[in-house]
């Protein structure tokens, strides 16, 4: 029987909704976000490739970016086709509004739609026109923007340079938070609160202090919009977060290596370890008790953040005798890759420390997929918040004297066993487990 742990990993991608009670046997819409008819033109938006004949640097980060990856995705595209089987085509429109807002809203996205059947605008995923063609914000969360495909080129650059390739027009709401709530913020159809990174950044120490998500996911520099343009203050496209693509040719290597370092780089920041023993020596056969303690360094969100029922965060905590033998461990892997509980009966036995959430359905019992589920619970850390997880160390294995004992927080974007599952073991492989911090301390034995 798998773990809670081992579960909640499984669960999928969510994508955005309507929200709200549906019948599972009638179409999905939502006026906004899956029209009944298309509401724009598919031919009304330019391609990513056509904006980057002038804007050559922003078109090179968000080729890399997960918005140019949102449609070719092996993972996400496994989920769908689960969702296609559970619901016989009828909510097909229910994870592609995100991430391919265009498409879908263009008509492409119908009952039974093959991915290989899509335009190329539609596959792009989340192009250039699909955040700089909006107009406005109808809601904070499901796909909540409202598209203008004959308005400007929307933007955060005050004043614009007149441009004889399209109209520019400044927005203050590219450069707010609310902007990227859009489709960060998820529902499910049953009105399931999935994902709510901007929810945790209302009440955050970085909300008060007036830092919006583009402050760090979009970091500024000096450079020329187009070419022979004037130098500006520029925002990256590249949206670093915390997971690598795992389709092999998406990018180049060198790319690759860059954004290795990049997530390597955000995560190392991201919390704290400490670990302490309640006393600094015991005699041998006594328990020892060790407290560890994690605290999210984030000011803006959760850690960690996003489809934290997706996502896998723990402790990892070994204890070692004088002779270097292990005496007791939590939060190492197993065969199949995944964390495993305490080793050893007694005291401190248990799952791993974890940090995320579940989805669980009427009954309390943990589901996959969270169109099955009636409740998420997390015990992911708010902003700057702490916890304290208490380990009862048996010392009967121990040798000699003294103890060390080692903590890590330890992520990865996905459980190899979810991958698995969907029949995607090639990708395994791939997933990298990140350090974010680590601690130690030692115990000294006395004699019985």
């Amino acid at each position: 029987m798998k773990t809670l742990y081992t579960i909640l990993t499984l669960i999928p991608l969510a994508c955005a909704c309507g929200g709200g009670a549906s019948d599972p046997d009638e179409l999905l819409f939502d006026a906004l976000s899956m029209p009944r008819e298309p509401t724009v033109a598919l031919d009304g938006f330019a391609s990513a490739e056509q904006c980057g004949l002038c804007h050559e640097a922003h078109y090179r980060e968000w080729s890399t970016s997960g918005h140019a990856y949102a449609m070719i995705d092996p993972v996400f595209r496994a989920f769908v086709a689960v969702r296609q089987e559970h619901y016989g085509g009828k909510q097909d429109m229910f994870c592609l509004q995100c991430h391919s807002p265009i498409g879908t809203r263009g008509g492409e996205i119908v009952p039974g739609f093959e991915f290989a059947d899509l335009q190329p605008i539609t596959l792009e995923g989340v192009t250039c026109e699909s955040c700089h063609k909006v107009a406005s914000l109808a809601r904070p969360y499901n796909s909540g923007h409202l598209l203008d495909p004959d308005g400007p080129m929307r933007g955060t650059i005050t004043a614009p340079a007149v441009s004889g390739a399209h109209e520019s027009q400044f927005s203050p709401l590219h450069g707010d938070a609310s902007f990227c709530a859009g489709c960060h913020d998820l529902r499910e159809v049953s009105g399931l609160v999935l994902e709510r990174p901007y929810g945790e950044w209302q009440g955050s120490p970085a909300a008060a202090a007036g830092v919006q998500c583009q402050g760090c996911h979009m970091p500024r520099y000096e450079g020329q919009a187009v070419a022979g343009g004037p130098a500006r203050t520029l925002h990256r496209h590249a949206w670093i977060g915390a997971g690598i693509p795992l389709l092999e040719g998406f990018v180049t290597a060198e790319e690759e290596a860059s954004l290795r370092a990049e997530v390597k780089r955000l995560l190392a920041g991201s919390a704290r370890v400490d670990i302490m023993p309640a006393a600094t020596s015991v005699r041998a056969g006594e328990v020892v008790d060790l407290l560890v303690t994690v605290e999210n360094n984030i000011s803006a969100h959760n850690f960690p953040t996003g489809s934290t029922f997706n996502r896998q965060a723990w402790i990892e905590v070994v204890v070692r005798d004088g002779a270097g033998r292990i005496v007791f461990a939590t939060g190492t892997l197993d065969a199949d890759g995944e964390p495993r509980g305490s080793s050893g009966a007694g005291p401190g036995a248990g799952e791993p420390l974890r940090l995320g959430s579940i989805l669980v359905d009427a009954r309390g019992e943990p589901v996959l997929f969270p169109w099955r589920a009636t409740e998420h619970v997390s015990n992911a850390l708010e902003p700057l918040g702490e916890r304290v997880f208490r380990l009862r160390v048996p010392t009967t294995r121990a040798a000699r004297g003294p103890l060390s004992a080692e903590a890590r927080v330890l992520f990865r974007a996905f459980s190899p066993t979810a991958l698995r599952a969907l029949g995607l073991d090639e990708y395994v492989a791939r997933l990298e487990i990140h350090e974010v911090s680590r601690d130690h301390t030692s115990v000294e034995l006395r004699a019985p």
